[in-house]
């Protein structure tokens, strides 16, 4: 076994050799089961017929709603959603606050409750005395402040992926997220091969580094 002090005699290059050849011999990817496997496809099939169900109520329903309707529960529909956001800003603010990693999750759902509000708050005050306050408020609030949440989100999700594949001896940027596989849908494989589309990624990387810049 290799001392501390030969560990630190390596040179970065023969580091890199040494994750490389330990993430061989134990991979991060988890090896996917039979039974995951079945989940996948019965999920995949469950969201291939909602897309063609949503599709075609949602057809329906722009032939046959009135443009104009009195509804009831106003009060709680929208005190109700303010209460939902609240708390996704409060949980948001603890996992940040704690550095834990459900704070991705949260700015997920924070961001897609924003972009709800901002889209409820402009199409239900139109042709209102609000409309054009809630207009200000969705480009100037709520969704500046959903596109800081997905950022945000995407900027961990990067950052986590790049120390687990510095770890795996993976020497060069961090590839897009849309490049890279989950990790467990490819058995006993190390996760710096983990690439959808192995070219396509390196040759993405390979033109931001010669930017000086990074992928998305």
């Amino acid at each position: 076994m290799l001392s501390e002090e030969q560990l630190r005699d390596l040179n970065p290059q023969e580091r890199l050799e040494l994750m490389r050849r330990l993430a061989a011999i134990d991979p991060l990817g988890v090896s996917p089961s039979p039974a995951g496997n079945r989940r996948r496809k019965i999920i995949l099939a469950v969201i291939i017929v909602c897309c063609l169900v949503l599709a075609a109520w949602t057809g329906i329903l722009a032939t046959t709603l009135p443009r104009y309707y009195r509804t009831g529960g106003w009060r709680g529909a929208w005190v109700g959603f303010d209460i939902a956001l609240l708390a996704a800003f409060a949980a948001t603010g603890w996992a940040s606050w704690r550095r834990r990693q459900v704070l991705i999750i949260c700015l997920i759902v924070l961001a897609t409750l924003l972009c709800c509000d901002a889209w409820f708050d402009v199409v239900l005050d139109e042709r209102t005395p609000g409309f054009y306050l809630s207009l200000l408020s969705a480009l100037l609030v709520e969704l500046p402040l959903a596109a800081l949440a997905i950022a945000g989100a995407h900027r961990l999700l990067r950052m986590t992926s790049g120390v687990l594949m510095r770890y795996q001896g993976h020497s060069g940027l961090t590839p897009r997220l849309r490049h890279m596989r989950l990790i467990g849908t490819s058995a006993g494989r190390p996760l710096h091969d983990l690439l959808a589309d192995p070219d396509e990624a390196h040759s993405a990387i390979s033109a931001s580094a010669g930017q000086g810049g990074t992928t998305d």
